[in-house]
This record gives C-alpha cells, sequence and structure tokens, in this order.
C-alpha cells in the first residue's frame, strides 16, 4: 500500500486586520485566495480529513496530487472571506472548531478574535466544509489530569454533535500538543483520526492519531507556498519553529513531572 505524503495546510485566521495576538498565525485574504489559486494550477485534488483517512483505512487509491486544507479555531473570516474562494474552486476543507470559541449558546467568552457563529459554522459544513472538533475551551491538553480531559472532549463533541446533528469525527489537538495518553482519549472519545502539526507532510505510517501538516502563515509567501505543496525544503524552512517547540516540550514535560510530584495523594 502506497505511502506517499500529502501536504495538509494548517490555517488560522483570515483577516485582513487580525489583532496582535493572532497576526503571525492569519493570512490576509488575498494571499489566501492567491494560494489556493496556486493550488488549483498545479492540479492538486482536495480532500477532507475524513475522506483521506477513509482511503488510507480501506487501502482505496489517493487523488494522484492530493492536498488537505485546514482551518483551527472557527475565526469568522473563515465563512467571510474564505469560503467564497473554497466555493469559487469547488474545494473541500476541514474545520476544527473549539466550541467554547464560537459565538452563541455555549461561547465562554475566550475567544482571541471575531469569532465564528454557530450559524456560520452550519453554512460552512453545508457548502462542503468537514466540521471537526478541537476542544471546548482550547487548552493544552496534556496539561490536563484525566477527568479534566475527558470533560474537554466530550463537552466540545456533545456541542458540534447537537448544532451540527451530526457527530464529529476528526480532531485537532489545540496547539498542537498531544501525548500517548491525550491520543488515547481522543480515540475514546469516538473521532476516527486526529490532526497534529509537525510541519512535515502527513503519511500513512504515521498512524490516525498523529498525521502531520504544514503551518501557512501571516509571511508565507507564494514561492513558499508552492515549494510547500510540494514538499521541499521544509525542514529548512521550519528548523527554528522545531528547535523553539523542542525546548518548551522540555519545559512542560517538567511541569507535568512537578505537578505529579506535588499531587495531594487521597
Amino acid at each position: 500500500m502506497s505511502d506517499a505524503p500529502v501536504p495538509i495546510l494548517m490555517y488560522h485566521a483570515v483577516a485582513t486586520a487580525p489583532n496582535e495576538g493572532t497576526r503571525a498565525l492569519s493570512v490576509a485574504p488575498e494571499a489566501f485566495a492567491e494560494q489556493m489559486g496556486i493550488v488549483g494550477d498545479l492540479g492538486l485534488t482536495p480532500l477532507t480529513t475524513a475522506g483521506l483517512a477513509a482511503r488510507w483505512r480501506s487501502g482505496r487509491p489517493l487523488p494522484a496530487r492530493p492536498v488537505l486544507i485546514t482551518f483551527d479555531d472557527g475565526y469568522e473570516g473563515v465563512h467571510r472571506h474564505a469560503l467564497p474562494v473554497l466555493a469559487e474552486h469547488g474545494f473541500p476543507a476541514t474545520l476544527f472548531v473549539s466550541t467554547g470559541w464560537i459565538r452563541g449558546a455555549h461561547d465562554t467568552g475566550g475567544g482571541p478574535d471575531t469569532m465564528l457563529d454557530w450559524p456560520q459554522v452550519r453554512e460552512l459544513a453545508g457548502a462542503g466544509v468537514e466540521i471537526g472538533g478541537h476542544s471546548h475551551t482550547h487548552p493544552q491538553l496534556d496539561q490536563l489530569d484525566d477527568r479534566a480531559l475527558a470533560s474537554e472532549l466530550s463537552r466540545g463533541t456533545e456541542i458540534l454533535t447537537g448544532e451540527l446533528a451530526a457527530r464529529p469525527e476528526s480532531f485537532a489537538y489545540p496547539y498542537g500538543y498531544s501525548s500517548r495518553r491525550v491520543r488515547r482519549a481522543v480515540r475514546e472519545a469516538g473521532y476516527s483520526q486526529a490532526l497534529a502539526v509537525g510541519n512535515g507532510l502527513a503519511r500513512r505510517r504515521q498512524g490516525p492519531y498523529a498525521i502531520e501538516r504544514v503551518t501557512v502563515r501571516r509571511g508565507t509567501g507564494a514561492e513558499e507556498f508552492e515549494r510547500l505543496l510540494r514538499g521541499r525544503a521544509i525542514a529548512r524552512a521550519f528548523a527554528r519553529d522545531r528547535a523553539l517547540t523542542k525546548g518548551y516540550a522540555l519545559v512542560r514535560r517538567a511541569r507535568q513531572v512537578r505537578r505529579k510530584a506535588i499531587r495531594p495523594r487521597v
């Protein structure tokens, strides 16, 4: 069975004037339109996350040049700016929603910028965008105890199922952080596959709960974007990110050990 690499693009906000907190991981609307034009010009075939995973599980062949277009969190610009471009090209995509950040009945007030509301999420779903889980309040899941972890997953899943009348199949880890315990909890929560970050191309051998993506940022120009799609120079493009991630992972692991050491025994 082929294990050909698949580029999975990770977007966040699509905005003309994002706030400072979301600026680095946003893209301008005109840049997003240009990037989708490049996807079309190169003859790539976009799939949803569930569509890719189903083909990998069944052994059905992938299109000759597959790609995934994904969005995290639930920013309003995905509806305002990205949806018309996706519709123009006939591209499916996947949106991973933190349910407590969506404006409306379940809003916790934690959204970092202008977020979608539920009618917009439903419109996206009706337009061919797969809606996946991204927890309820977007915490670092591997820093939670078992009870809080289960609550974050179950609450988000229940809200999505109720609002969309369909249970989500795919999940993306907030901040890209996971662990063996978190991946097991996501599987037990009923998700069939989950996306990390990794800043590498996705391969079947990564397993269904640790699929890698590449980050598209505000500074990603057309030439770099095309290189990401072709899988060229990815290691060099994200070398600094990987070094920072490894360093921060050590800090976070130390915090976990410290918390366990001071946890009271009952």
